[in-house]
């Protein structure tokens, strides 16, 4: 029997909202560290064609300062060579810009931990993007971590209508634990063993089905019984708090009236579906 009076009950969901903000944001600063190595690619194409570009520069000035001979042929190809690099330089200059901005945009939408207001999504695009995120994240804090990703994307699938900061939160949570299932599975496998993680999504009518499947040490039906409860996990103490599956399911079920579901054989692989309506 509950004794709790109404009270108790407000201070312990209070305390319970609170942990579980904490939990977010420790998740955040996991994806930190892959947003960093993913910034870091673009960031080194944009000074290094920034670099060569400002060399090119220089050498049309060169050019421009030589008026007392006329231009041979050759001269005249070589300009045209130069001119065309920059526009190549300048080119790549703009598409890594735009992507290390679209990567920054992601992370705003991650961190804000005001209510988002619904908005159109690329899913797939979304969904690889976090997925790498999570990857790099556990090649930091995991020396010598691989895994084999595969990507099959429904191609139907435009853009949904979802709360983009939090679907992305629930997908970065089921990766994180793939990952990790896998990783664990390598350290009493082994060589002939090879970590593999399989993400898919399909259209069904005015929903879509997102699945993450990993063949790693499977999950018991007693596990599946209490996973998406807070605060329980099977995890070391150091390595996570029991709150991202639940996390997770209050996303998919009660912000995007959706469903998430597993299936597991022990020992061959685990797979994590949800299902959310398009609009």
């Amino acid at each position: 029997m509950n004794n709790s009076s109404p009270t108790e009950k407000t201070e312990i969901e209070n305390l319970k909202k609170k942990v579980i903000e904490l939990e977010k944001m420790a998740s955040l600063g996991l994806l930190n560290a892959g947003i960093m190595h993913e910034i870091q690619n673009p960031m080194n194409f944009i000074l290094n064609f920034s670099s060569m570009s400002l060399e090119l520069l220089e050498e049309l000035k060169e050019w421009r300062e030589d008026t007392h001979e006329k231009l041979s042929e050759d001269e005249r190809d070589d300009l045209e060579s130069i001119v065309s690099l920059i526009d190549q330089n300048l080119k790549k200059i703009e598409e890594h810009g735009k992507r290390v901005n679209s990567i920054v945009q992601g992370m705003l939408g991650y961190s804000r931990s005001k209510k988002q207001e619904k908005s159109k999504v690329k899913l797939n695009e979304m969904i690889s993007r976090y997925t790498d995120f999570s990857y790099h994240a556990m090649r930091v804090n995991i020396k010598g971590f691989n895994v084999g990703i595969t990507e099959n994307f429904d191609d139907q699938i435009d853009g949904i209508m979802a709360y983009p900061g939090d679907l992305s939160r629930a997908v970065l949570n089921i990766t994180n634990n793939a990952f990790y299932a896998v990783w664990e599975r390598s350290q009493n496998s082994g060589e002939e063993y090879k970590p593999k993680v399989v993400i898919s999504t399909q259209l069904n009518g005015d929903e879509v089905k997102i699945s993450i499947e990993d063949n790693g040490p499977g999950i018991p039906d007693k596990v599946k019984k209490n996973m998406f409860e807070p605060f329980f996990t099977t995890k070391p103490e150091s390595k996570g708090t029991g709150l991202g599956l639940y996390i997770t399911k209050e996303i998919v079920e009660k912000e995007h009236q959706g469903s998430l579901s597993v299936e597991s054989q022990p020992g061959s692989y685990t797979r994590f579906i949800i299902t959310i309506p398009v609009k």
